[in-house]
């Protein structure tokens, strides 16, 4: 059981919840400030003040007055007409992962939102109730309106859910969980849809992904700088501590540590061979980059999961409500881009290190890494692949965030692009996945051709566990089920557990 309390949720609970369906429940301090915001809400809805999507309309139409038999309907309207997404749905992970996001920020209790409306999401989300949500849609303005509107829409009877692999409608959906529909009061609406946890969620998931992804790189980077017989020396960590960056120290260490006692590269230490290439000894350098870019993401997602994004803001304690703007998606957006730079520069350095490892001028290894070559073309177009990956890659590594076009009668002048930014680091993620397991696909076969000589016990692991998966290339095969075997190998972590040391 996930306990939300609007400031501890943590990425391992966003997975357990996206992922493993973990339950999920709000604490009592939860409720009793959801409760105290609602009263100062409820206060307002029976006044004369004017007050933002209380009693005014929205965007451009914040000057409206609504009167006061009006403003349950203005809520619905406000789903209805903002519900306008297109394209693919996001996954059921993304998708769950966006209603946990969306409950911890109304719990907190700067919302407004009734008691019985936030626990309805909840059971939703408990149930497996999971809304259709369009991905495309949202300029991360005042959130991510479109998909949002499009979640909170099941609430009231009306949108579609999943059931299955079956799209039903959203009021067949809450019988089957046997739930009825939320008659909206006001504010609840906007409550709803105010806020970046579409693409917050978006980011947090590539963000899992992206913490196992770096690890997976250095274990490549070093099955591939052994299978090329390359020298340990460059990752000596006096290079690393003069130049002080974090993340280059950590990877240099993990490199280290995992070609700890490798005959291959004891064999080769006095070849004669001045420097190796800069995708091999640079390898730190760039891993280390990547890393701190991770690193970045990871710190505003934590912020971001457990941060107020609502429309006006509502203070208890004072019996306020202020407009503002936490809902610009800037933080997401620049964090979505930054971690899409990162990977990029991970996959590139890898895909550099494939190349050699097929290239006998730069291996001394056999040609495309087959003993057959001409009759056999071995990993020609595994290489090939991860070329063509990396070069899409470099199209999603431009950022979305430095884009801005006006919205909503040019009172939503400004615009972050977040959904954008964090629609490309999922795909992202998958790409540099596949370039990574391209080159372990490479390396290992690398190391099976440097006959008589064994590369070191931690490598050793992640070379067996390849090869249960993943036969060693004797006779031409497709290579894409191998890739695929060891990006699934990549994603589930097991390549991580294989080496038996801590990789960081």
């Amino acid at each position: 059981m996930v306990q939300l309390d609007g400031h501890s949720l943590t990425l391992d609970d966003l997975s357990a919840i996206a992922f493993d369906h973990a339950p999920v429940a709000l604490t009592d301090g939860a409720r009793n400030r959801v409760n105290a915001a609602r009263t100062v809400v409820d206060a307002f809805a029976r006044g004369d003040q004017p007050a933002y999507g209380i009693n005014t309309g929205f965007g451009s139409f914040a000057e409206v007055r609504i009167p006061a038999e009006s403003l349950a309907e203005l809520q619905v309207n406000l789903l209805r007409s903002h519900a306008a997404g297109v394209g693919e749905p996001l996954s059921i992970p993304v998708v769950r992962a966006t209603m946990a996001l969306r409950a911890n920020v109304l719990a907190k209790g700067y919302s407004g939102i009734r008691l019985e409306t936030l626990e309805r999401l909840i059971a939703l989300l408990n149930q497996g109730v999971h809304p259709v949500v369009p991905s495309r849609g949202s300029v991360g303005a005042s959130g991510d309106l479109a998909p949002l509107a499009h979640l909170a829409l099941v609430l009231i009877g009306e949108g579609e859910v999943w059931h299955g692999d079956r799209r039903l409608p959203g009021a067949e959906g809450l019988a089957r969980a046997g739930l009825t529909p939320v008659v909206l009061e006001p504010k609840e609406g906007l409550a709803l849809i105010n806020g970046t946890q579409p693409s917050t969620a978006l980011l947090g998931l590539a963000l899992r992904s992206s913490l196992r992804l770096v690890r997976a790189a250095d274990i490549a980077a070093a099955l591939s700088i052994d299978g090329l017989q390359g020298s340990t020396r460059p990752f000596d960590p006096r290079i690393h501590a003069a130049r002080g960056l974090d993340g280059q120290a950590l990877a240099a260490e993990n490199l280290r540590n995992l070609m700890a006692g490798s005959l291959i590269n004891a064999a080769h230490a006095n070849c004669g061979r001045v420097q190796d290439a800069y995708s091999m000894r640079c390898a730190p350098q760039v891993h280390g980059a990547a890393r701190d870019a991770v690193h970045f993401a990871e710190r505003t997602f934590l912020a971001e999961a457990n941060a107020a994004t609502d429309n006006p803001m509502v203070f208890a304690e004072t019996g306020e409500i202020i407009s503002g703007g936490n809902f610009h998606g800037a933080p997401v957006a620049v964090a979505a881009d930054v971690l899409a730079i990162g990977l990029t520069h991970l996959a590139t350095i890898s895909e550099r290190r494939s190349d050699r490892l097929v290239n006998p001028a730069s291996s001394g290894l056999p040609a495309f890494l087959t003993r057959h070559g001409g009759l056999q073309s071995g990993l020609m177009m595994a290489q090939v692949t991860a070329a063509a990956l990396t070069s899409e890659l470099k199209t999603l590594a431009h950022p979305a965030s430095v884009d801005t076009i006006p919205t909503s009668g040019n009172k939503e002048d400004h615009v972050s692009m977040s959904m954008a930014a964090a629609l490309k680091v999922e795909r992202a993620v998958a790409l540099t996945r596949d370039v990574i397991a391209i080159e372990m696909l490479c390396a290992c076969q690398a190391i099976d051709l440097l006959e008589g000589l064994a590369t070191s016990a931690p490598l050793a692991r992640v070379h067996a566990l390849v090869r249960e998966r993943v036969p060693i290339l004797g006779s031409d095969r497709p290579p894409s089920r191998d890739i695929h075997e060891i990006s699934q190998l990549i994603e589930s972590g097991d390549i991580d557990r294989a080496c038996a040391i801590n990789v960081n």
